[in-house]
């Protein structure tokens, strides 16, 4: 029991540092001297910089070459495609419209977990992912937050292919990262990553205006860096070892609840009943995936 709890209260965190990174990175982009290639090269070898230092005060684990290999692969799904569609997709449409397409992943772990890992779709849970949704389009829909993108269609496509790399990493390699302690898995995944990330945005890193970039912006990368992605990713490691892939997709709906709170909290949007009755909607949907029939082993 403690060990589930423990799990959910990971995806939780990590969520609600997924939830405010939107609005942090648009900010950034806003001055336009960060462009969403050069944000996704600090995302992404920031947080192996981070996770390799942390692998210094640990007990070193051997990965053979078959398992680096498989790795690979995670970093791939899991962090470049993941990361990189959702940063550019964001850049080209809203953040309301961004976070209107990221509720539709719960069912595509749902549906990639029922062909892969035999999951069944039971009716609590197929239930349970329609209530959240409903939650999080409530709020969504119903925020006074509206900032628009330069190309929403193309951005929301994009946004949706992230959607789609995560829920496969999550489906295929849901036992295989418990062979393994979270750091080395982040570490070499992250590593992956950047090897394959960091020459293909080489002219856009040349071209960066260095001196340029502000203090407040150097805060938003800093953001994005430290809790978006290396926390986070700690946090979705442990939720993703101890919880079922659909009870950590389902997880994706409190994103909306964090960034209506933060419009509240910042003036920009106001608090209703109807966003009241959404935020229960949302925790109810998760509550009936977590009690839904699991796979028989």
């Amino acid at each position: 029991m403690e060990r589930k709890i423990g799990g959910h209260l990971a995806m939780l965190g990590a969520n609600v540092m997924w939830g405010l990174m939107s609005p942090v990175a648009k900010m950034v982009f806003a001055a336009g001297t960060v462009l969403p290639a050069v944000m996704v090269d600090f995302r992404v070898a920031g947080a192996a910089l981070l996770f390799w230092i942390a692998s210094v005060f640990l007990p070193e684990e051997k990965v053979p070459v078959g398992d680096l290999l498989r790795l690979f692969g995670a970093g791939m799904l899991g962090i470049l495609l993941n990361q990189g569609c959702f940063i550019f997709g964001v850049s080209l449409t809203s953040p309301g419209e961004a976070s209107l397409v990221t509720t539709t992943m719960p069912m595509w772990v749902m549906l990639l977990a029922w062909l892969i890992l035999r999951e069944p779709i039971t009716l609590k849970k197929a239930g349970g992912i329609v209530v959240g949704a409903a939650g999080a389009i409530i709020l969504i829909l119903g925020s006074g937050v509206r900032v628009a993108g330069e190309n929403p269609p193309l951005g929301d496509f994009i946004v949706l292919c992230a959607q789609l790399s995560y829920a496969l990493y999550l489906t295929l390699y849901r036992n295989f990262i418990r062979k393994y302690s979270l750091v080395t898995l982040m570490k070499w995944m992250f590593l992956s990553a950047s090897v394959v990330g960091l020459p293909a945005t080489f002219t856009w890193l040349r071209d960066t205006s260095w001196s340029s970039i502000t203090g407040l912006e150097w805060s938003g990368v800093a953001y994005v860096v430290v809790c978006g992605t290396f926390l986070a990713y700690i946090c979705i490691m442990i939720g993703q070892k101890r919880l079922r892939p659909t009870v950590v997709g389902m997880y994706n709906y409190v994103q909306p609840i964090v960034a209506t709170i933060t419009g509240i909290i910042l003036g920009l949007d106001t608090f209703t009943p109807m966003k009241a009755l959404a935020i229960v909607l949302i925790f109810s949907g998760v509550w009936l995936v977590t009690i839904s029939k699991a796979r028989v082993s």
